[in-house]
């Protein structure tokens, strides 16, 4: 079950993320960490690959830590007298598929030192060009994180590749949602109802909320890693499905606009951080009746 921790619980507990790093731009960690230590949460970071770049900016070095190297880390933080003060998860992309049996080993650990934690899992895995990453590492994401996540966030190709099915509308991308097995998926860019407009579908326990917003031509890479980190900083601050599936979205889409307006191809996490705190932009929400063969 994804618990939340109360409003007035006091000071935010630390969140364990699991992701790229780049030394120039907002993708991957550099944008899920810095949005949730502006909202206050502390960090506990760990990269799976290091990056000049976004890999779409151009070539450049990929280093990714020996896979005994990698594993030896893991293992340093499973025997952490600390691990139990985590209170959320976040796991993203992944510099090889060796990484992901340790990493869920990683996240069971913490769950069982700290049972309350709630695990989010972005599968980055591809996007409307297709996969890329390693079939391999796809399916090692699939296999090994997807089925122990809380919260999987995958976007429209990702959710149609890890369920083999079609995506092409949103009862589609329902159903689709539904048969991952985690308790909420948001489908980040999943079709909206709504002409020139895009919806963030969120399946939950007691059905599903759209939230759709205008398109935004041509946005900056890393939506997907903002919109996952978002989500969970708000469920962790006691916000019901909605208004945290409303709070982080409309903080994703203002990011987006301002950097675009500004003719930026990065996030200005840094400039426009007011976004992520207290958001302007108006995002519409509806309830997504569903079928019987979407359950």
């Amino acid at each position: 079950m994804l618990k939340s921790v109360p409003a007035d619980a006091g000071a935010h507990p630390p969140v364990l993320v699991i992701t790229s790093q780049v030394v120039r731009g907002g993708i991957g960690g550099r944008g899920a960490v810095f949005a949730l230590e502006r909202l206050g949460f502390p960090v506990w970071f760990l990269p799976t690959i290091l990056l000049p770049w976004h890999p779409g900016q151009g070539r450049g070095t990929r280093i990714v830590a020996p896979a005994a190297d990698f594993g030896a880390i893991v293992e340093d933080l499973i025997g952490s007298a600390e691990l139990g003060e985590i209170g959320g998860i976040l796991t993203g992309y992944l510099g090889a598929a060796a990484q992901a049996e340790p990493v869920a080993r990683l996240v069971q650990a913490v769950k069982k030192a700290a049972p309350g934690a709630p695990y989010v899992c972005d599968p980055v895995i591809g996007d409307a060009g297709g996969l890329y990453v390693p079939e391999a590492t796809a399916l090692a994401i699939r296999d090994h994180l997807v089925r122990l996540a809380d919260v999987v966030t995958p976007n429209r190709f990702e959710l149609a590749w890890l369920t083999g099915r079609e995506v092409e509308s949103e009862l589609q991308a329902l159903s689709a949602a539904r048969r991952l097995g985690a308790e909420r998926v948001l489908v980040t860019s999943s079709p909206a109802l709504r002409r020139n407009s895009i919806a963030n579908l969120l399946a939950t326990p007691r059905g599903a909320i759209a939230a759709e917003h205008a398109a935004i031509a041509n946005p900056p890479h890393g939506t997907g890693d903002l919109i996952s980190a978002l989500f969970l900083a708000r469920r962790l601050e006691g916000m019901d499905d909605e208004s945290a599936l409303v709070r982080a979205a409309a903080s994703t889409f203002e990011l987006v606009a301002r950097s675009v307006k500004q003719g930026s191809t990065e996030l200005l996490l840094a400039a426009e951080q007011q976004t992520l705190g207290r958001p302007m932009a108006l995002v519409s929400t509806r309830r997504v009746l569903e079928t019987a063969s979407s359950r």
